[in-house]
């Protein structure tokens, strides 16, 4: 018996309004398989679209952090914050986008031991200070990702894509949203 991939009811694909339809299958066509977050989501098909709206916003666009590095930041936050869905999920997106099978794991447990630059290291603890303790940020957390050559919108970009997450986090925790199985293999193993 398969366990269920939320606690919520996940409608039948022909059941959903056509462009939440659409997108899904064109989520299936690209990777193969359905990620559970899609399916789940589609509970509520207005929040479904908001939802992506903002991660696409965030997460596909052009930007002076690069796509690896917004996964790094989805799966350090995470981690921190006991999501098992994102990190297994962003993981695998890490490693692929990275071309690494090591750094997902390494950034999940403890970005501060992971092999990453010290502007990596910096963008991290900045990302973990907005999901965990945003209140504390202030202007010295700025200078740093300065210093490391970080421009204003990037620093946008990575407390957005952190604050995102936390919210992904919760609600992923919420409805005890399932990692598909085929995220776990992703980008471990060359390509045949």
């Amino acid at each position: 018996m398969t366990p269920p991939i939320s606690r919520f009811p996940v409608p039948p694909l022909e059941q959903l309004p056509e462009d939440v339809r659409q997108r899904i299958v064109e989520v299936q066509e690209k990777s193969g398989f359905v990620p559970n977050v899609f399916l789940t989501l589609a509970h509520r098909p207005d929040e479904f679209r908001a939802f992506f709206a903002y991660h696409d916003a965030l997460m596909e666009k052009e930007s002076g952090l690069s796509k690896a590095e917004r996964e790094m930041i989805v799966v350090a936050t995470s981690g921190a914050n006991q999501c098992q869905y994102c990190v297994v999920a962003h993981g695998a997106i890490l490693r692929l986008r990275a071309r690494n099978p090591l750094i997902a794991d390494q950034v999940a447990v403890n970005y501060r031991k992971a092999d990453l630059t010290p502007r990596q290291h910096a963008m991290l603890d900045f990302a973990l200070k907005t999901a965990l303790h945003s209140a504390e940020i202030g202007d010295a957390d700025f200078a740093a990702l300065r210093q490391h050559g970080f421009s204003d919108d990037d620093i946008w970009d990575i407390g957005a894509v952190a604050s995102f997450f936390a919210m992904s986090n919760r609600l992923a925790n919420m409805t005890s949203m399932r990692p598909n199985d085929e995220f776990f293999l992703l980008g471990r193993l060359p390509r045949p």
